[in-house]
């Protein structure tokens, strides 16, 4: 039960202290529901107006049957509900629906007779108790009737259909008005506040109200209180709000379900909850999951400070970790592309900085949680990861996973950044189009691990990444840019006990780093013919990197072929280029070690290092990135 305690400590202490700009965390006791009309009361509880609103997410109060309802009776919400259960002449136009007008009616009428009532629910019991609902929407042409006075379910007129039918769902073919939701407006002498889901004081008696009714004793496991009002049941809506999931849930009175050793259905004997702790634990997870949660379909990670400090979002990429830091997107950007002249030493600063930046707010003792939720199926969610970790050690790891997998990287013309790629970008570089939900899940599962628990990435990823890498001709050329950035971050990172860097290495002589540099040299020769000569297809070495992954010494004897009429060009237009591309080329086949130059075996990832650095090299980045002949010395 450790996940539950950790939220409700996270309600306690972020409750009435909720960061400036954030939305409020939703009281006990209520429920989230998108609402179709408001209706506007006085305080006596007389009609003024009604309008349409869209689909408008809005906190009600709610029991703990309501705010799960199902199945063919569903219990009423107190105070805002559908019409189905608002409006007692609902039937009388021509409902489709049962009414529940009259439990509606009952439980609205046992909290104005109590001594938790409220001014507002006061008024609208006055009102839904004249039963002139549906009547009063007829008239303010919110709702829509035939010419028998029954509700319309299809819309047949010639003009555009009333916004009503646009926002309720189609059922059988038609929209049941009866399902509108609506909301209330009471208008106080002496009160400001006119709706009923914002009023402070009515949220309050409303709690109070619903705690004196519950009966269900016992021991909450979570606070050990031994004389709790026990939940019978738990909240949904967690994710979304169409979220029908549940983390808590008891079997059912029938038997369907197997029980095990218990003999209830309402899951006590196996653990008790009290209502207080799990309505206030799931409200912090509702609030923390649609304020910083990462999110693929019914996937949800969300890592929190339990005392409500911002913390880094382990599933950003290096440059939005830094921007967390309050950095501009601007100054940043030049930052990292600064960077990658100086072996990441900056870039290593930069990271420093940010993460000691989060350790000015983040004490070192700090709680923080990385949990992880998924559902298979629509009334199950499990808790597929979790961990709990004091700050600094969160903020060692994370430092440690944006240090060890930093590589320059290019998402686009505005994307350039050195750094670690987002866990989304590495699942996208390993399965391309093969990446649908259920891949990208597990995907991001596994490299979960490898963020928050220091883990070596799974090899095959790796792998993966880097075999897509090398057919350079099945991606298009930025899908291409990328995935030789990520590539290069995971091979460095997987085999971090070589110390690559992220400039070019001279002195390293390794057969496939060298090869590597071979390719890239190639492809600056046959570009450069090209450009000079007004073409635009691809190099020989675009076109057979495949190739020369696979069997380089080989390959390299067809594309050093091909470069020769590349090489007449330059002679003729650009020799003092061209003698300087054939210097570094001798330089590099000369630092092969014994017969590493005539080895045809397969490269591994490292030869991708050694072509993007001496690309890099040879193409330095720049303000101003048009070509420009005059950049290249020349006789």
């Amino acid at each position: 039960m450790s996940w539950i305690q950790k939220l409700h400590e996270t309600y306690e202490q972020c409750k009435g202290r909720e960061p400036l700009g954030a939305e409020r965390l939703m009281p006990i006791s209520h429920t989230p529901q998108q609402a179709h009309i408001e209706i506007t009361l006085d305080a006596d509880g007389y009609f003024k107006s009604a309008r349409i609103v869209q689909k408008e997410e809005t906190v009600i109060p709610a029991t703990e049957q309501s705010a799960g309802r199902v199945g063919i009776k569903p219990p009423p919400h107190p105070l805002c509900d559908k019409v189905q259960y608002c409006a007692a002449d609902y039937p009388e136009h021509g409902g489709v629906k049962p009414s529940f007008f009259k439990e509606y009616e009952a439980q609205l009428g046992r909290w104005c007779e109590s001594e938790f009532s409220h001014p507002k629910a006061k008024a609208v019991f006055v009102y839904i108790r004249k039963g002139c609902v549906v009547a009063d929407l007829v008239k303010e042409k919110i709702l829509h009737i035939d010419s028998d006075g029954k509700l319309l379910t299809r819309w047949t007129g010639e003009n555009q259909a009333p916004d009503l039918f646009r926002l309720l769902t189609a059922k059988a073919g038609g929209r049941d008005q009866g399902d509108a939701f609506i909301r209330w407006h009471v208008r106080e002498a002496n009160n400001p506040c006119t709706a009923v889901w914002e009023d402070l004081s009515l949220q309050e008696a409303w709690e109070k109200f619903d705690a004196s009714t519950k009966q269900l004793m016992g021991v909450c496991m979570v606070t050990g209180d031994d004389k709790a009002a026990l939940a019978m049941s738990h909240p949904k809506r967690i994710r979304h709000a169409g979220d029908g999931a549940k983390l808590i849930s008891a079997n059912d009175a029938s038997g369907y379900t197997f029980r095990g050793r218990f003999t209830d259905d309402t899951g006590q004997q196996a653990c008790g909850v009290s209502y207080e702790v799990t309505q206030k634990a799931h409200n912090a997870l509702r609030w923390l999951i649609h304020r910083q949660a990462y999110r693929n379909e019914e996937q949800v990670i969300v890592t929190w400070a339990v005392a409500g400090k911002p913390v880094p979002d382990p599933f950003q990429d290096s440059l939005s970790l830094f921007l967390g830091s309050e950095e501009t997107t601007q100054v940043a950007t030049e930052n990292m592309l600064h960077d990658a002249g100086d072996a990441g030493q900056a870039f290593a600063l930069r990271l420093k900085k940010a993460i000691a930046g989060y350790r000015a707010k983040i004490d070192p003792t700090e709680e923080i949680v990385v949990m992880g939720l998924d559902s298979a199926t629509p009334g199950r969610m499990a808790i597929t990861f979790y961990r709990e970790l004091m700050g600094s050690e969160f903020l060692d790891r994370l430092q440690t996973w944006h240090e060890k997998y930093a590589w320059p990287q290019n998402f686009g013309n505005q994307s350039r950044f050195v750094g670690t790629p987002a866990p989304r970008d590495i699942a996208e570089a390993a399965f391309g189009r093969r990446l649908d939900d259920k891949l990208r899940k597990a995907t991001v599962e596994r490299l979960l691990p490898c963020i928050v628990d220091g883990r070596p990435l799974p090899r095959d990823l790796v792998d993966s990444v880097i075999r897509r890498t090398c057919n350079r001709v099945g991606l298009n050329h930025w899908e291409w840019e990328k995935n030789l950035g990520i590539a290069c971050a995971l091979f460095k990172g997987f085999f971090n006990e070589r110390e690559y860097q992220m400039t070019l290495e001279t002195d390293r002589t390794s057969r496939d780093y060298l090869y590597g540099r071979l390719l890239a040299i190639a492809e600056h020769i046959e570009g450069r013919a090209l450009y000079v000569g007004g073409e635009t297809r691809d190099t020989t070495a675009t076109k057979l990197m495949q190739r020369f992954a696979d069997r380089p010494a080989s390959a390299w004897r067809t594309i050093e072929l091909a470069l020769t009429p590349s090489k007449s060009r330059l002679r003729a237009k650009r020799p003092g280029f061209l003698y300087e591309m054939e210097k570094l080329n001798d330089e590099v086949v000369s630092s092969f070690v014994g017969e590493d130059f005539l080895d045809d075996r397969k490269l591994s990832g490292e030869f991708l290092l050694g072509y993007h650095c001496q690309r890099q090299a040879l193409n330095p980045p720049k303000a101003d990135t048009a070509a420009s002949d005059e950049e290249i010395p020349a006789e």
